[in-house]
């Protein structure tokens, strides 16, 4: 027999449940959720400039007279206050807590400006701030069926995008129009945008790790540095890096491109539900000093992808957070060396019951698979 899809609107309605949960252990009387991302998360609504406060006795959204017909469209049934063009949104926010006869009122004080947190004290004296930070996105960090699929999804487009664009490389084409074409490729296969500015970093340069693509042809290079990922509608992403690898590959390279390989490949191996995030790091790290290169990789091992590119949990030592199954992370450990170049294996993998899935299998990663003719 054959599960039934919950509704849209019954996502919601469990998600922010979970949160009430959440809310009623912080100790305050409702939290007032900010944050577009987790505002989105939590109702369905996918514009901005609209804040949610959830508590027990209260579940309103407060936005402006933009998005009137789209919040009825998006949120069926959920209360809704419109604020005029005259009121801003602290005084429109502040109504509604007084309304609702909130004495303790938690806010996400990792989002809210300093300037905005003023002026909601300023209009409610009598209301006591309790910073609630990063709650929401503990919930975000473990997805459900739905959000796990088209995260599949976006991993699926990337690679097609990615397998097109290997195939129409020339060295008369540049880091810039290599990284055009793959966006423009994905976007053919479905994909709304990409999740972030396409990297694309030819020898030495890829020793950036946040390179922007500059406008050179890429000519005769040894080694292009491609990272890159799909975002859908709905704005669910991937984030995948290859590095191609070009005529005779010498011996340095060789070894610095399986020194990632193994240091990823091992880190992988070790996810399962119940290990914490620095622990995988760990792996990965280790093993990349181990060949004399830990100085060279400078930063954490992974990061969850979901609604935002980079989100709860992160792999990265001191990271205390456990893996659990439904968390999807980004696992690409890499080497630097400046004026040389630099090496990034990347995949995204889903935490299940007994271990982990490679959402990106099908996208070939051996040094062999990366030689192009």
């Amino acid at each position: 027999m054959h599960s039934r899809k919950k509704p849209m609107s019954d996502r919601f309605v469990s998600r922010r449940e979970k949160l009430l949960r959440v809310i009623k252990q912080a100790g305050v009387n409702a939290l007032l959720v900010s944050g577009e991302t987790n505002v989105s998360w939590l109702t369905g609504f996918s514009g901005d400039s609209t804040w949610l406060l959830l508590g027990p006795k209260v579940c309103v959204l407060v936005s402006d007279g933009r998005y009137e017909t789209q919040i009825s469209e998006e949120c069926p049934g959920l209360d809704v206050v419109i604020r005029k063009p005259e009121t801003k949104l602290h005084e429109a926010i502040a109504k509604v807590v007084q309304s609702a006869g909130i004495g303790c009122l938690g806010f996400e004080s990792h989002l809210l400006t300093w300037a905005m947190a003023g002026d909601l004290q300023s209009v409610l004296p009598n209301v006591e701030f309790k910073p609630v930070a990063g709650k929401v996105e503990e919930l975000r960090a473990v997805k459900d069926a739905e959000e796990i699929a088209k995260i599949r999804t976006a991993v699926d487009i990337a690679i097609r995008g990615f397998q097109v664009i290997r195939a129409m490389l020339t060295s008369e084409m540049t880091e810039v129009s290599v990284a055009h074409e793959l966006e423009q490729t994905m976007r053919r296969f479905g994909a709304a945008g990409t999740s972030f500015e396409t990297i694309v970093a030819a020898n030495d340069r890829a020793a950036l790790a946040h390179y922007r693509p500059g406008r050179e042809p890429i000519g005769d290079c040894s080694m292009l540095l491609i990272d890159w990922g799909a975002n859908l509608t709905g704005n669910y992403k991937s984030d995948l890096t290859r590095v191609l690898l070009f005529g005779k590959v010498t011996q340095k390279l060789a070894k610095v491109y399986q020194t990632v390989l193994e240091a990823q490949q091992r880190a992988i191996r070790s996810i399962r539900p119940g290990i914490k995030c620095e622990e995988v790091d760990k792996v990965a790290r280790e093993y990349i000093r181990q060949q004399g290169y830990g100085r060279r990789f400078g930063h954490g091992l992974g990061h969850g992808i979901g609604l935002d590119i980079h989100e709860m949990p992160r792999l990265a030592p001191n990271s205390q957070t456990v893996l659990q199954p439904g968390m999807v992370v980004t696992v690409e450990p890499g080497i630097y060396l400046p004026r040389w170049g630099g090496v990034r294996i990347e995949d995204d993998i889903l935490v299940t019951r007994d271990g982990a899935e490679v959402l990106s299998q099908s996208l070939p990663k051996d040094m062999e698979s990366m030689l192009v003719d």
